[in-house]
């Protein structure tokens, strides 16, 4: 089943069941690890559902945002929110919002897509232990 998107007055065909299976599966191991998720996000709207990287960034992050705060409910839920971090990391967050699409717009999606590579091969050294 695909489902055509409209943005910016380009059409893109999205397989919506590898959408809506992968997202899922996403947001089970992100809420296990206790992470938002955008590192494995990104690629698989990018990758595997072939979308620009200027519409997979402000779709991740939406999608994301509902994720993260279902986990923080429930980790709050169990104690393991600490309201303090919370308080010091949120305004950089907000701000890290406003000012990243702007950087984005004005570099390659070559470039964006680089830059997310990167980032997802440190988390991946971090969580093997690595560093």
């Amino acid at each position: 089943m695909y489902m055509e998107v409209e943005f910016w007055g380009q059409t893109f065909k999205v397989n919506m069941i590898i959408g809506l299976i992968g997202s899922f599966l996403l947001a089970i191991v992100a809420s296990m690890m206790g992470f938002g998720g955008g590192p494995f996000m990104m690629p698989l709207m990018s990758v595997v559902l072939g979308l620009p990287m200027y519409l997979v960034v402000g779709s991740s992050l939406l999608a994301i945002f509902f994720n993260t705060a279902m986990s923080s409910m429930r980790h709050y839920q169990f104690g393991n929110f600490d309201l303090t971090f919370f308080l010091m990391m949120f305004p950089a967050a907000i701000l890290g919002g406003f000012i990243a699409p702007q950087i984005a717009k004005r570099i390659s999606p070559l470039t964006v897509k680089r830059v997310a590579v990167v980032g997802l091969l440190l988390l991946a050294l971090n969580l093997f232990g690595v560093y």
